[in-house]
């Protein structure tokens, strides 16, 4: 490897003394014929000259900038934690036919304002070569060396400070989350609050060196530029898809030991029951070539245009100006002719204004770029990956005469690669004398198995003028094939906390053995001789929530949620309240549970556990039979719960008409019933229970709620705790039962805090869809004659249940579009009541179509329901005090915690005093503080989902990994010349298989019918103008097996490198589900083969990555034919 790696050094440097001579004949053209671009709009918004370039002041002006966002709440991975983990997605969106595709050719780079560049098929180059120019900074990458041209910078000065914030108050510019596209780096998005689409930031250099979850300032192209929006708006130009925003929240079901309740976390609060564990959707738009963006002449024009002041490019008037767009005649819509000529227009903001564009042209979709990094992701400072030692690249100033001298050099001026297992990151730059010493012995040994290791590495610099960033790598995990390695890198990734609960915080604990103190008794509501019960996983011992029920007189219900009192234990200002809030949530695993709060008190004294007296804090609801919730009792009580059932036993007892007599609950492994109640009283209470749940369940969804719910993977482990299988499984009546009761209590929690507190409230929202993919969604489905009402989430609704009806006889197609529905969903989040004052419209929940909403019943695994408990508390105790204020005085009893609220008696002087004592007693945090723990929380929520999503992926992988190949039905999602988008029911993913320039198979591509032909050719292809000339093998793209070799028994060998493929006889076809009694046969399809979207074709699945990249599932085409 070292005699390589030494003639490799010596080649490129005669290729780069060849690439200096290119570049100093193309400098003198170029001196002669100047380009006519300008960036006087990019120097006057960052205080330069525009001979900035020429001096340095552009890169001084960058490097202050740097320095000075250096100082702007940045978290360390070890304070906050990360915001994003890796999410290398599983999937692909397509809306109809598929005719482009990103070419993963050379880079080529032309010539921008500002000294940046416009990328044409834009891809990472692979190796490094050519050396001229200069580097400013001698710790970063030089740019000649990875440069395939001499410009002097690949990337425009990032704007200082001052000039943003500037730039902001005109409302030339907005901060955004900014977000990079898994299946095609080159696109970006960044999502503006308040507007309803996404901004998309076409091209590296618009990107500026953003990183994933990189706060932002955004600058917005003028609207003439905006790109065609795809839908029934905009033009469905025949490409195939991948959404990407829509975060929302999911369960958090841990298998085999996980609490996971669908209850708050469920699909109708975060509307997205992902199909497939990991699927982070993003937008995979192929047709990334630069036709789709405005060159770079074109966006000078507007660019320069503004700069001489003549408009902001956002201002509605100058907008309307430009007579054409794209080259048509474009009319103004009256939404958009404000009076101008009164000299006195209104002023309107500049979101809004942003948003009255969008509406008013449905079919562009906003396009920006960006000019300054607001605040750096966390993710910055540990992203994992695989070295690339292949790809030395050597300092210019060694020579092809030092490198053969000395066989043992390593320069302090090399470098190596790093390649992200996550696709959103950039390649990045390892210095080698950054190295730790333990890589730089391997790297001088010629060790080429350091490629197969995981490490992590710190973005340390990116510079103007280099294309990648500059790190720094400080961990390694190990083998990148080991489970482990993975589940290290995982956890890493996400800054989750596995360190033992420090002594302090254990401290504030009571011992054990321990009995609720007689003052609790005194002092709460004694519930102990209710029928209580807890319904939860069968392998739970995080026990947060109970239920009962009664009837009263009236012929009303009165059901009772009670919920750990967790409040009680984790005392404010605390150690074990900051390791709380420090962790926010308990993250599962599989196989493993890292808590937030200790075992002794999640497990055991705050847990439900049948058979004990615990403190709770309990809603007693009296519901009606239409569903209303008539009156309504908030306090702390005491309880005994008598059983702990699972969901298994809840549903058996839904499901069967018990004879008591007869039955014996122990033999047929039922749990004890505890206390003076026996199983008929629970039979009856569950029965009750259900029979009310389906009643509110009912009412919800016709006020607007929705749903959208598809199968789930469960990974199924034997003894050893080794992963041995896999099935498909769906929630039953039991898990929606006790859904419904919990997003009732957390709804009524919501409200009583929100109106008591209207300022300080923690709580959840989630805002509308995203117009642009909502509108891809609809376009898909009247692609396919299916009706579709996005109006409202009730429409919505209704809408997918009557699709449900009419594809009764194909549940796989409907699973596919559920799974589509949920992309436009946008992410829900936790938020402080006092940061949206004054846009309360803002506050709601869409998904379950109510104003307020909150998490109240899971304290035990969620930090934010604390808060919500202390709050609640209290607005109990200022109620209380605000009643014996007016002892003796007729006044609404229940006034702050009832149905009905008493405004007047809240918004009096004795009423504000007892509130505001009240939240001082229970350290409810003030509204800038409970703004940080909502930020906080929502990202130590969206790292805990991420690493079960990436869990659940890497065992998915270990199972194909063991099966080497899996056979399984598909559906074909989006057809084109180039590949085909398809949903593997078994699995429940999407995945790509791409059939273009493989030796041995032509396509034909019948663009008025949308069919696809691929047949078999004996005749080697030859090389397509403008093509790459690479060729892949058959092999890659098809699994061939011959016909007889069906119906044979063969032995194990395999046949590596031939083209039919014997060992497929062999192949383990029963179904990776192991509740499947019935072996499925998988038959090959035959050449030549005929499909059109939604077709059904036989697919080859196997594990990909490990040791040599992300992990990944391959996919390919099961033939059969008799030519090999």
């Amino acid at each position: 490897m070292r005699a390589a790696v030494e003639g490799s050094l010596a080649e490129r440097f005669d290729d780069g003394e060849k690439e200096k001579k290119k570049k100093r004949r193309s400098n003198r053209r170029s001196k002669q014929n100047p380009p006519s671009s300008s960036a006087s709009e990019v120097n006057e918004a960052q205080g330069v000259s525009p001979d900035s370039g020429k001096n340095g002041t552009a890169a001084h002006a960058s490097a202050s900038l740097s320095s000075s966002l250096k100082q702007v709440n940045v978290c360390s991975p070890n304070e906050q934690g990360f915001s994003k983990a890796s999410n290398v997605a599983f999937i692909s969106m397509p809306p109809m036919h598929i005719n482009e595709q990103v070419e993963h050719g050379d880079l080529r780079f032309v010539p921008m304002h500002g000294g940046g560049v416009e990328s044409k098929s834009f891809s990472e180059p692979t190796g490094c070569r050519g050396s001229s120019g200069t580097n400013k900074n001698k710790d970063s990458v030089p740019c000649g060396q990875i440069g395939f041209c001499a410009q002097k910078n690949y990337f425009s000065p990032h704007w200082s400070v001052e000039a943003v914030e500037k730039a902001s108050e005109k409302g030339d510019v907005f901060n955004a989350l900014f977000h990079v596209n898994a299946h095609n780096k080159h696109e970006a998005y960044c999502k503006i609050d308040g507007v309803s689409t996404d901004i998309l930031i076409g091209g590296i250099p618009a990107q500026n060196r953003a990183v994933e979850g990189d706060i932002v300032a955004v600058k917005i192209d003028p609207l003439p530029l905006w790109t065609k929006m795809k839908g029934p708006n905009g033009s469905c130009n025949n490409t195939a898809t991948q959404e990407g925003s829509n975060l929302t929240e999911d369960n958090e079901e841990g298998g085999n030991i996980c609490k996971g309740k669908a209850k708050v976390d469920a699909d109708y609060e975060s509307v997205h029951c992902r199909s497939y564990p990991g699927q982070i959707k993003e937008d995979a738009d192929q047709n990334s070539s630069n036709r789709s963006y405005p060159s770079p002449e074109k966006r000078l024009v507007y660019e320069d245009n503004t700069s001489r002041g003549s408009t902001n490019h956002l201002d509605v008037h100058g907008m309307i100006s430009h007579d054409s767009i794209n080259g048509h005649h474009c009319a103004a819509p009256d939404s958009l002719k404000i009076n101008s000529c009164s000299g006195h227009s209104e002023i309107v903001n500049a979101v809004e204004k942003l948003c009255l564009l969008v509406n008013s042209f449905p079919s562009k979709r906003p396009t920006g770029r960006v000019v300054a990094i607001i605040e750096r992701s966390p993710r910055r400072e540990g992203i994992v990956g695989h070295l690339n030692v292949k790809q030395w690249v050597p300092f210019r100033d060694i020579s092809k005469k030092d490198v053969k001298k000395n066989k043992n050099l390593i320069s302090e001026h090399e470098y190596i690669q790093l390649i992200p297992i996550d696709p959103k990151f950039p390649i990045m730059m390892l210095p080698v004398r950054k190295l730790p010493e333990c890589i730089k012995k391997r790297l001088k040994s010629g060790d080429v198995t350091m490629e197969m290791d995981l490490v992590a590495a710190q973005i340390d610099n990116w510079v103007e003028e280099s294309p990648f960033p500059e790190a720094h790598v400080f961990r390694v995990f190990g083998r990148g094939g080991e489970v482990q390695s993975q589940l290290d890198a995982i956890l890493f990734q996400n800054a989750i906390c596995l360190s033992e609960f420090p002594p302090e915080a254990l401290s504030c604990l009571p011992c054990v053995p321990w009995e609720v103190p007689l003052k609790e008794i005194q002092s709460r509501i004694d519930l102990r001789n209710m029928c209580i019960f807890t319904i939860d996983p069968s392998t739970a011992t995080d026990l947060d929530d109970a239920l009962s029920i009664e009837k009263l007189p009236n012929g009303n219900y009165r059901v009772g949620v009670h919920i750990a009192d967790v409040s009680y234990f984790v005392l404010p200002d605390t150690a074990l309240d900051s390791e709380a809030q420090r962790r926010s949530t308990s993250v599962y695993m599989l196989q493993r549970k890292l808590p937030m709060l200790p075992a002794l008190l999640s497990e055991n004294i705050g847990s439900l556990s049948p058979g004990v007296d615990r403190l709770a804090v309990s809603m007693l609801l009296d519901i009606n039979l239409a569903g209303d919730v008539v009156d309504c009792w908030i306090g702390r009580t005491v309880i005994h719960s008598c059983c702990k059932l699972s969901y298994e036993h809840a549903q058996d007892i839904i499901d069967r008409a018990f004879d008591f007599e007869g039955s014996n609950f122990i033999e047929d492994g039922y749990p004890r019933v505890y206390g003076h109640f026996e199983w008929p009283d629970v039979i009856k209470s569950l029965k009750s229970l259900y029979e009310i749940s389906n009643v509110l369940k009912q009412k919800r969804f016709t006020d607007g709620s929705l749903r959208l719910e598809n199968p789930k993977i469960v990974i199924l482990f034997n003894e050893d705790g080794d992963p041995y299988d896999s099935m498909l499984s769906e929630r039953k009546e039991s898990n929606f039962l006790v859904e419904e009761y919990m997003l009732l209590a957390n709804r009524i929690a919501a409200e009583v805090i929100c109106r008591a507190y209207p300022d300080g409230a923690l709580l959840r929202r989630h805002p509308e869809p995203n117009m642009r993919k909502l509108r891809e969604f609809m376009a898909f489905c009247q692609k396919h004659g299916l009706d579709l009402n996005t109006s409202s989430s009730g429409q919505f609704h209704w809408s997918l249940e009557q699709i449900r009806e009419k594809l009764k006889g194909d549940p796989v197609l409907y699973n596919i579009l559920i799974s589509f529905a949920t992309r436009p969903m946008q992410l829900a989040s936790y938020f402080c009541s006092g940061d949206l004052k004054g846009s309360e419209n803002e506050w709601g929940h869409y998904a379950l179509a109510v104003p307020f909403y909150t998490h109240f019943t899971s304290p035990l695994r969620r930090y934010p329901d604390i808060i919500v408990h202390r709050t609640l508390l209290a607005t109990i105790e200022a109620e209380e005090l605000y009643m014996k204020h007016y002892k003796g005085v007729k006044v609404q009893k229940r006034c702050f915690t009832g149905i009905n609220f008493d405004k007047n008696a809240a918004e009096s002087i004795e009423g504000r005093e007892a509130l505001s004592a009240a939240a001082e007693k229970h350290s409810v945090p003030c509204a800038e503080i409970l703004a940080d723990i909502a930020a906080y929380c929502n990202e130590r929520k969206l790292a805990s989902r991420n690493v079960k999503d990436a869990c659940d992926k890497l065992y998915i992988w270990f199972l194909l990994k063991k099966k080497e190949v899996l056979l399984s039905e598909a559906r074909i999602l989006g057809l084109g010349p180039r590949f085909m988008s398809i949903y593997i029911q078994k699995l429940a993913i999407e995945r790509r298989i791409y059939y273009d320039e493989v030796e041995g198979l032509t396509v034909e591509w019948l663009e008025t019918t949308s069919t696809l032909v691929l047949s078999m050719c004996n005749n080697r292809c030859a090389f397509r103008k403008g093509s790459s000339n690479k060729w892949r093998a058959f092999e890659e793209v098809a699994l061939l097996t011959c016909p007889y070799n069906l119906k044979v028994t063969m032995d194990n060998s395999k046949v590596s490198d031939a083209k039919v493929d014997d060992s497929i006889s062999v192949l383990d076809r029963e179904p990776i589900s192991g509740s499947d009694s019935v072996e499925t046969e998988i038959d090959p399809a035959v050449f030549p083969l005929t499909v059109r979207v939604l077709s059904t074709i036989p697919v080859a699945l196997h594990a990909v990555g490990g040791d040599d990249g992300p992990l990944d599932i391959g996919v390919r085409l099961y033939m059969s034919s008799y030519f090999g």
